[in-house]
């Protein structure tokens, strides 16, 4: 299959054959179709496979064959997790909407706000944007989404997991009407949460699965080193860096301060290295990924926040300094290497704290992996073993109680007897209880059956 036999409009065409786009990949193949049709979608598909086309290509078809709703609301809403895959996405869009009438903005955290009310005034067709920002306007009446066209949720599970599902509800219920199409694509269909969110905001979709999310990607060499501790971590990242033949690098760890540590260290040893993490701003982040994928740095230290969406076909090697926490980012670390048909590695550092997270990777990919060792730096980390069960309380808990044989006692009942007297003209009426043996009062006349 081409993209000439989806029937698109001749100018859509004409761009794509422009951008040199003529074979779909799978998730286009299958995706795009259904989008066009008008029918709510929910679809997975492993990283770097071509999604972000999968929904420009049909939005951008529906704008050009369509009527508007609204001649001021915004007819199309692309939502990402984080600024840098919003910021790609908008890249890539632009691509399209160069040449026509149709203009497109970019809405993120950390920018400037009042410049943002300024542009949303100017009534774009596209806003591409992060939902925590999107929604600050949104409750300001910055702008309304009565007339939304198409509202596209990409990476739903990362913006679910970071906690925007208020934010991402909002903006839903502002742009609740029975003309709306809604497009949700996520890195997995066995997201509880993402599939919850599907049944509230999706009407009867068409659900689209391009292979799992464990599925193993061909043109990605894995390798794991045991490590005893951070200095070897550092010795064998040196070791590789010096023995690899690369061309970009992205060196993964857990925390931000690492990141620095680390590019502060390779660069004192004369190499090209940066650092990316969340407490930069936005603008020292884009000057960062910018310089990056124009290949100003050889290698680029960060924490998760570059593991999903980023297309940098010159990444070859892969560096899990740290294992992820969340299983899921393993898959989306190693995929920012072998893109586009290119071959990559990705080389996982395990030391003891990071032994749980290793094990859930080879559940998750329902494989077992075998470790690799340098030579002159062998560790004396092997692995943690399960822990056995302790015998003696094993025994302790199969073995009856002391007292278990004991037959309990029956407890003696006596039956109390008050007398009465009379107290006036009204007599007071006997009452008899029945009482414990050891509850009885010794001052009391007591008749004992």
């Amino acid at each position: 299959m081409q993209f000439k036999d989806f029937g698109l409009d001749q100018r859509l065409m004409s761009t794509i054959e422009h951008l040199g786009f003529v074979e779909p990949t799978e998730i286009q193949q299958k995706a795009i179709p259904a989008a066009m049709t008008g029918q709510d979608l929910i679809a997975s598909s492993k990283t770097g496979s071509g999604k972000t086309l999968a929904f420009i290509i049909p939005a951008m078809q529906r704008l050009i064959r369509n009527r508007s709703l609204s001649k001021r609301d915004p007819r199309v809403v692309i939502l990402m997790p984080t600024r840098e895959l919003a910021k790609q996405v908008f890249t890539q869009l632009r691509l399209f909407t160069a040449g026509t009438q149709f203009q497109a903005v970019l809405i993120l955290g950390g920018e400037n706000f009042n410049d943002q009310v300024k542009t949303l005034h100017k009534d774009p067709h596209f806003i591409v944007a992060t939902p925590g920002r999107l929604a600050d306007h949104l409750s300001q009446g910055h702008f309304y989404l009565n007339g939304l066209e198409l509202l596209i949720l990409d990476e739903a599970d990362r913006m679910l997991d970071l906690g925007f599902s208020k934010q991402l509800k909002q903006i839903n219920d502002a742009a609740d009407h029975r003309k709306r199409q809604t497009l949700m694509f996520s890195a997995t269909l066995d997201h509880a949460q993402v599939n919850e969110f599907a049944l509230a905001l999706l009407k009867k979709p068409k659900r689209i699965a391009i292979g799992a999310a464990h599925t193993e990607h061909k043109d990605i060499t894995k390798r794991f080193y045991l490590c005893d501790h951070l200095d070897h971590k550092q010795a064998l990242l040196d070791h590789f860096l010096k023995t690899e033949k690369y061309q970009q690098v992205i060196v993964f760890t857990a925390t931000r301060s690492d990141t620095e540590r680390l590019a502060t260290l390779l660069s004192d040893q004369g190499l090209s290295a940066v650092a990316l993490s969340g407490e930069l701003s936005q603008s020292q982040r884009n000057k960062i990924m910018d310089g990056f994928s124009k290949g100003q740095q050889k290698i680029l230290i960060t924490t998760d926040l570059a593991s999903r969406g980023l297309d940098l076909i010159n990444v070859s090697h892969v560096f899990n300094f740290d294992m992820p926490k969340h299983t899921e980012e393993f898959v989306h670390r190693i995929g920012r290497t072998g893109r586009a048909g290119s071959t990559g590695d990705a080389i996982s550092f395990v030391g003891p704290k990071d032994w749980l997270s290793f094990k859930n990777v080879e559940g998750f990919l329902q494989q077992s992996f075998k470790f690799d060792v340098v030579d002159n730096l062998k560790g004396k980390f092997k692995g943690i073993k399960p822990k056995k069960e302790n015998v003696v309380a094993k025994k302790k808990a199969s073995s009856p109680a002391k007292d278990q044989n004991k037959k309990t006692q029956p407890r003696k009942v006596v039956k109390r007897t008050f007398v009465s007297h009379d107290a006036g003209d009204m007599p007071m009426l006997r009452k008899k209880t029945t009482l414990p043996i050891n509850e009885i009062d010794k001052d009391v006349d007591l008749e004992i059956d």
